[in-house]
């Protein structure tokens, strides 16, 4: 893998969808030309199928206008030119439906590839264009050599093709002179559709490899080195160690709340030094008791001084304390399946406070 001088670093990484996104909005997209190639082509045989009798009749009636003279005309200039007029505007409806067909199969070719997307930074006009070296070194580009080298062994298969179709007429061809016209233009048509048929199904695999590489190649240029990883991640999501001096900051007001909350407990389970979960129960506003309040270590030895100084009794209870503490979010209520535990330290605590 080559080493980007720019971004200092090898493109060892996968581009991001941010990188792949821009690089849309600029119109560099995986695209093959060889797919529309094959819908102008299948396309044009069904326009030009669908049209021809469309076609056909209108040219009857061209030739007709144009044959049919009673007299020779005297046409002057004036009447020369809107005769020209009159017959590019036939001949332009008369192919109409092929052109139509042609320009919408090849720009359904397009978005079937890419999706829809208008990139004016793509055709706005760059001076670097105008560079003779640039130009240069592009026909000389892997990318160029790629092209130049698909397109011989294109072509020679499709002569290939050609040739042994043609090779296996031979026979019938050496005795064409004994028939009609119109049966040596069948022939001809019939030697001719199952060409464009053989050729039509070369091109549809060169199209399908041409598309794969051409996806693997877009892949490869818009990979991205570590730094450039890094360097993304910071303008979008932010520097790493400012995230995480914020995030201390958000636990700390967090546990400051909730060491607020200690006080208003009516008890604190304790595992009896790891861990400590502070509850409350008003049978008045609550369904069920609170967890206003646990930690571990640290944190829980400074909730059961709390609890200390303010009187809030302290219950140990290994078990219900290990329960609480990993089921039991902080502002939680206790699940119903410990309503008879609780209750037992809630009984025991108000025994407590009614014999002082």
């Amino acid at each position: 893998m080559a080493e980007d001088p720019e971004s200092g670093g090898e493109k060892s990484e996968d581009p991001s969808s941010r990188k792949l996104g821009k690089a849309r909005e600029e119109g560099q997209v995986a695209k093959s030309n060889e797919i529309p190639s094959v819908f102008v082509l299948l396309g044009a045989a069904m326009a030009l199928w669908a049209s021809a009798f469309h076609m056909y009749n209108n040219l009857i009636q061209v030739f007709h206008f144009n044959y049919n003279f009673e007299k020779i005309p005297a046409f002057t200039q004036v009447e020369v030119v809107e005769l020209l007029i009159v017959h590019a505007q036939k001949i332009f409806f008369i192919c109409l439906p092929l052109f139509v067909g042609v320009y919408l199969l090849a720009l359904l070719s397009n978005v079937a590839q890419v999706g829809f997307v208008i990139s004016w930074k793509a055709i706005e006009p760059k001076f670097s264009k105008l560079d003779p070296i640039n130009g240069f070194k592009q026909k000389f580009s892997s990318r160029a050599v790629v092209e130049f080298v698909k397109t011989l062994v294109k072509v020679g298969v499709i002569t290939i093709v050609v040739y042994y179709a043609i090779k296996g007429e031979f026979a019938d061809i050496a005795r064409l002179y004994d028939n009609s016209v119109g049966q040596i233009l069948l022939f001809l048509l019939k030697v001719s559709f199952w060409i464009f048929i053989k050729v039509c199904l070369i091109m549809i695999v060169v199209a399908l490899l041409d598309y794969a590489y051409q996806k693997w190649k877009f892949l490869e240029d818009q990979k991205m080195t570590k730094k450039e990883v890094k360097d993304e991640t910071k303008q979008t999501e932010g520097d790493p160690m400012i995230k995480s001096r914020i995030r201390q900051l958000q636990l700390e007001a967090a546990r400051k709340r909730m060491m607020a909350d200690v006080p208003e407990a009516d008890v604190v389970v304790t595992n009896p030094t790891r861990l400590a979960v502070a509850l409350k129960y008003d049978g008045m506003k609550m369904d069920a008791p609170v967890v206003v309040a646990k930690g571990a270590g640290p944190v829980a030895k400074n909730i059961r001084r709390i609890a200390r100084e303010n009187d809030v009794p302290l219950v140990e209870d290994k078990q219900l304390a290990r329960n609480l503490y990993s089921i039991v979010d902080i502002g939680g209520e206790v699940p119903i399946e410990y309503y008879q535990a609780i209750a037992e330290v809630l009984a025991y605590v108000y025994k407590l406070k009614n014999s002082q």
